[in-house]
């Protein structure tokens, strides 16, 4: 007598409660499970051998479906072919497991400065290391270490190779080091780009025939006339070299200046310490002339927003100021020269002390207990030597290039 199939109905598959297995007929079993969970099997044999073959859960796949699929599994064992393993091959291969992601130059760079900061001397030396590398080589900074190849590590250096030989120079051996960890940890393959020897040495002119010391400075008598013939211009870049000359800053202070950072009520603009080359926060007193230039480009900003950007509202680069040397037909300057120039006319046409002056430049005056008990930063003392710096690259005071007397 053939064996019954088909013992099953839609309702009863539904309604069945009883742990075990219940025969459909031929093979095809419902299970059901302590917990009350419905599965469908197919129980069969080949070379004489009992296999069983899951074909999904009863809230997935119906009755029908069940025996559709059993009687495909049946067919294929009637030829010798085991319905599993041709189940198991024709599932897609497994994709490959993604390579690891290499780290970026920052983070492999704040682990190498973690690594070291037992070593250092002070936290200052890591703040350099860290402000160093964030501004020049910042190109670099979001970069998978394993992309960073010569033409990367060149556009960091090239901008500053020739004004600023030495801060260049340490950038170069930084961004070395950081490299060579990369490759130790294995994350990069192949020379190190930032070489010098044998490498970069070919590209870069050497150390020694940089110029060294000193940044090439107008002298701070041609100063107004400068200032005269960039307020003719109207590139936003000559704005930013006009405020760098007022305020006496550093070039990446005022590239990287933020709407946030501007008090217009207290004529104050507030530079973050990590933007500051001694890893300080610095307050800069803004004269007249500064307020007036900065006034109209808050009102039409975002406070996060840079105040000055490029054509592509990114942050300028140093070179934009070369661009401006060379259309005003003046020689041998340098952006970072105007803080000489500041310090060369401070010195010889007022009578303020030396550490109000070198306030004003951010530099730090005196050994670390003297500058533990300095707490203030003598701003108003340093707001009077702006606004005589201010009045005199002006020209709105004739009497600005003379002696100028410090209030008391």
């Amino acid at each position: 007598m053939a064996r019954a199939i088909n013992r099953l109905s839609a309702r009863t598959v539904q309604t069945l409660s009883e742990p075990g297995r219940h025969a459909d007929g031929d093979g095809l079993y419902l299970v059901v499970d302590e917990g009350g969970g419905k599965r469908w099997v197919y129980l069969f044999r080949l070379a004489g051998k009992r296999r069983e073959m899951g074909l999904g859960p009863l809230r997935i796949v119906s009755l029908a479906q069940a025996r559709e699929r059993a009687s495909e599994a049946r067919a294929l064992a009637a030829r010798g072919i085991d319905p599993v393993d041709a189940r198991q091959a024709a599932l897609p291969s497994p994709e490959p497991a993604p390579a690891p992601k290499a780290p970026t130059f920052a983070e492999v760079a704040e682990a190498f400065m973690d690594d070291r900061a037992s070593k250092w001397r002070n936290a200052k030396h890591r703040q350099q290391w860290r402000n160093t590398l964030s501004t020049y080589a910042a190109n670099l900074w979001t970069m998978p270490v394993s992309d960073i190849g010569t033409p990367e590590v060149l556009a960091a250096l090239r901008t500053i190779w020739r004004e600023k030989p030495e801060t260049a120079s340490r950038v170069r051996g930084r961004i070395e080091r950081i490299l060579d960890a990369a490759k130790v940890e294995g994350h990069r393959e192949g020379e190190n780009p930032a070489r010098w020897r044998g490498h970069l040495e070919h590209t870069l002119p050497k150390a020694t025939k940089l110029s060294r010391g000193h940044h090439a400075a107008l002298p701070y008598r041609d100063v107004p006339a400068f200032v005269a013939a960039l307020r003719a211009r109207v590139a936003d870049s000559a704005r930013a070299l006009e405020l760098i000359i007022l305020t006496a800053a550093r070039s990446g202070e005022v590239r990287g200046m933020r709407a946030s950072e501007i008090d217009l009520e207290a004529a104050v603009w507030t530079v973050p310490a990590e933007r500051m080359k001694g890893g300080r926060l610095h307050r800069v007193p803004l004269s007249r002339p500064a307020l007036a230039l900065l006034a109209p480009r808050l009102s039409a900003v975002g406070p996060n927003d840079l105040l000055f950007t490029n054509t592509k509202g990114g942050m300028f680069s140093d070179m934009v100021f070369d661009a401006l040397f060379n259309r005003t037909k003046v020689e041998d300057i340098t952006t970072h020269g105007f803080r000489s120039s500041f310090r060369d006319w401070a010195g010889d046409e007022t009578d303020f002390p030396r550490e109000v002056i070198e306030a004003a430049l951010a530099h730090l005056v005196g050994d670390d207990v003297e500058l533990a008990y300095r707490r203030g930063d003598a701003l108003e003392k340093r707001r009077q030597l702006m606004d005589l710096w201010a009045s005199f690259v002006a020209a709105e005071n004739g009497a600005a290039s003379r002696k100028a007397s410090r209030s008391q």
